[in-house]
């Protein structure tokens, strides 16, 4: 996903920079509210920044001026909403792109639009949508990250295929060879990404109740009944 620095036309690094620049800008906006209004969320928004960094800098060759790995923003977007989490994506690219070499300054724009804007707007309108019909939370969460991983490499394909079209076949013959050869490590690793939101989900449940249920992630009757089971278990362990 992240496109190297230089591989992108300078017409479509920067269209791409101007697209993404508005979503970030209303993320800045976002972000300072929350931290001003709600300051002890900043270690859950830390914590969010740190797994989208983790996860996005494992990376695997996959094509030609680009790479595959999780994106890890499926789990911001859903605890703070899709604006905040292009913020901290951003900032995860920038530090990648300065410190470890993915990506790049020129192609920022392009890849903050895939994985900080697209991405968590796929990933948390598929959350939403599954809750709206009563999907269970965690059920929800995996495939919530998997379509933010997925979308963002879907998106990556159209970028490469917009600026490097099939010399027969166009723009749907480059689109087709771009998302093939990045489907093959792709879909298993957002999988892989799935069940790990999953797995700290449910430690967050366990330790961030009430965050939880003030980010709206649980709602009020699902934090008395996990609380209830819990202390049904500690009844039964002291029995």
């Amino acid at each position: 996903m992240h496109i190297a620095e230089g591989f992108l036309p300078p017409v479509h690094a920067v269209a791409w920079g101007v697209a993404a620049a508005p979503f970030v800008v209303h993320g800045v906006r976002s972000l300072t509210r929350e931290v001003r209004e709600h300051p002890e969320s900043t270690l859950l928004l830390g914590a969010s920044g740190a797994f989208t960094f983790v996860l996005s800098a494992l990376k695997l060759p996959s094509v030609t001026g680009s790479c595959s790995h999780p994106t890890g923003t499926g789990l911001g977007a859903i605890l703070f909403r899709p604006p905040i989490m292009a913020v901290l994506g951003t900032i995860t690219l920038l530090f990648q792109a300065l410190l470890l070499a993915h990506g790049g300054l020129t192609t920022l724009g392009a890849n903050i639009f895939s994985m900080a804007i697209v991405g968590p707007w796929a990933g948390y309108a598929t959350y939403r949508l599954l809750r709206r019909y009563d999907v269970p939370l965690m059920g929800a969460v995996f495939c919530g990250a998997f379509v933010a991983d997925l979308s963002t490499y879907c998106v990556t394909s159209v970028q490469l295929a917009l600026a490097f079209p099939d010399p027969g076949s166009g723009f749907l013959g480059a689109l087709a060879k771009f998302g093939g050869v990045f489907a093959v490590t792709q879909i298993p690793l957002a999988v892989s990404e799935g069940l790990l939101t999953v797995l700290v989900m449910r430690l967050l449940v366990q330790s961030s109740k009430g965050e939880l249920t003030r980010l709206g992630v649980l709602l009020s009757g699902q934090r008395a009944k996990n609380g209830n089971a819990g202390k049904a278990e500690d009844e039964a362990v002291t029995r």
